[in-house]
């Protein structure tokens, strides 16, 4: 028994770890994640002619909880799988240099819009509506999420989100959607 079990602890270290695809800004990279000009009004109207909703994704080089969304949340099939289907995507590195078209109109490079914006954590996710007026992004967004959180919480906020909820008459702001969701996953009615 003792060496079954020094033989299944040599074969899970010898194993690597999987880690989250970085690219050569040092950025994670998933397959959901679209490369565009950045020019927010393009961007939303190419999310709009697919049927998807815009999300403002920040990350930076070195981030353990972009890292921790990557490989926990992010890699899971209900999740990645849902972004996919669901969402346009938008890349920003909190300290990159590329330029940034706002819905405003203002041209900034992605570090100088984070510091517009007022983005101080990573990861933080903006997400917008279908219709955005000539304001900066915060202004229009729907919610923004900053952060790193959990499989659950993650695929609630987006789709509660996707589902327009934030819109509803009903009062169920995101807390409680988000402690609906559980309770109906603890007992076992969530989808």
């Amino acid at each position: 028994m003792k060496r079954l079990c020094a033989l299944l602890v040599w074969l899970l270290s010898a194993v690597p770890i999987l880690a989250a695809e970085l690219g050569d800004d040092g950025l994670h990279k998933a397959p959901w994640m679209r490369e565009t000009f950045k020019d927010l009004r393009e961007d939303l109207e190419e999310a709009n002619a697919e049927g998807k909703r815009l999300v403002l994704f920040f990350e930076q080089r070195g981030c353990i909880y972009c890292t921790k969304m990557h490989e926990e949340v992010f890699s899971t099939p209900d999740v990645g799988g849902y972004i996919a289907e669901n969402f346009f995507v938008v890349q920003l590195n909190l300290y990159g240099d590329i330029e940034v078209t706002d819905f405003d109109g203002e041209v900034l490079s992605e570090k100088d819009m984070a510091r517009k914006w007022s983005i101080l954590f990573t990861p933080t996710m903006m997400f917008l509506p279908p219709d955005v007026p000539e304001v900066p992004a915060p202004q229009a967004a729907v919610s923004i999420m900053p952060g790193a959180f959990g499989v659950g919480t993650t695929l609630d906020m987006f789709t509660w989100v996707k589902e327009e909820r934030y819109a509803l008459d009903s009062g169920e702001d995101f807390q409680r959607y988000h402690a609906r969701r559980i309770q109906e996953r603890d007992n076992g009615s969530a989808d």
